[in-house]
């Protein structure tokens, strides 16, 4: 009983620690937008507007479109705010909102994965040893620019992987495919990418 006591307070600790992990530390200026207070909006929009442009910008490969999505998922973001939980960083909701946007945007152009089966030579081929552990030695700058030309399909799976960082079950769920689609995807788009980047 004594021992069992005693665990308590160490879990509770645990609890707390968990809690933590997601305090934003601008949780004032958050608080303050779920108001309705027009400062803490601004304040929140100069700190995260840059990063959540380059987001869109990434996805829909026209900085005009990307300007408008990214405004008006600030819009959205502020009138929804109160369904903000916590649970993730408020940069983390915030760029989904975004990336959701932007998906829609695009999907208002034509279907986003529509052109990845149609290229010709372009196979799944990931097993293939040689493939894989081929590297070229490209420049960072060289790499965003070579997915900024691939169809939309390959240049949206890999802007998610790759340079927002989610993972295939979270792409999964934004694209409403499977994680085995994504895979798979993922692994087309990355020998689409090798083959532009040679080819350059």
């Amino acid at each position: 009983m004594g021992a069992a006591t005693q665990i308590k307070p160490s879990l509770y600790v645990k609890m707390a620690n968990v809690e933590a992990a997601f305090k934003n530390i601008h949780q004032d200026l958050i608080d303050g937008c779920k108001t309705g207070d027009q400062k803490a909006q601004f304040q929140i929009y100069k700190l995260y507007y840059k990063a959540m442009y380059n987001t869109s910008l990434r996805i829909v490969s026209d900085s005009m479109e990307a300007e408008d999505i990214m405004q008006e998922s600030f819009l959205s973001a502020f009138e929804k705010i109160e369904t903000y939980s916590g649970t993730v960083s408020f940069g983390a909701w915030l760029k989904k909102i975004v990336v959701n946007r932007s998906l829609d945007s695009l999907s208002r152009r034509k279907a986003i994965f529509e052109d990845i089966d149609s290229h010709v030579g372009i196979r799944d081929d990931s097993g293939d040893e040689a493939t894989r552990n081929e590297e070229i030695d490209v420049k960072v700058e060289e790499v965003k620019e070579a997915i900024e030309r691939l169809p939309d399909g390959y240049r949206i799976i890999l802007s998610l992987y790759l340079l927002e960082g989610y993972d295939h079950d979270e792409i999964a769920e934004i694209l409403s495919i499977n994680s085995s689609t994504s895979r798979s995807q993922l692994s087309r788009a990355k020998l689409k990418l090798i083959s532009e980047l040679k080819r350059k």
